[in-house]
């Protein structure tokens, strides 16, 4: 997610009938690329295993290429993994997202955030 102080820009990139790409699957991939696994994924994003799975069925179908590859098996046999095609893809959603904020900066988002009821 672009942030900046208050601020939080999100943005989806939107295939047939769900997000191809958007703030919660780069946030799997990370996970998946930080813990090595789908499971340990899920565990740390506070999601069960099946939720998780659901997201990397999405990302791999919604692709050219494969997102993340999975290997079955436990322990040091099993895990997953991104791709060459899935980390460019993870790294130019993240790109996108800095261009984002910058490009929204200005007197227009410093109206909406003035603007804001704080709770």
């Amino acid at each position: 997610m672009a942030i900046d102080g208050p601020v939080k820009l999100n943005f989806q990139l939107i295939g047939t009938d769900q997000p191809a790409i958007g703030p919660g699957k780069a946030l799997v991939m990370e996970a998946i690329d930080r813990e090595g696994s789908i499971s340990a994924a899920g565990r740390a994003l506070g999601m069960s295993y099946r939720r998780i799975w659901l997201l990397v069925e999405g990302l791999n179908t919604h692709w050219r290429e494969r997102v993340i590859e999975t290997k079955m098996g436990g322990g040091k046999s099993g895990g997953a993994h991104l791709t060459d095609f899935g980390r460019t893809l993870l790294d130019t959603y993240r790109t996108v997202e800095r261009r984002m904020m910058t490009a929204a900066a200005g007197p227009d988002l410093d109206w909406l955030i003035q603007a804001r009821k704080i709770d």
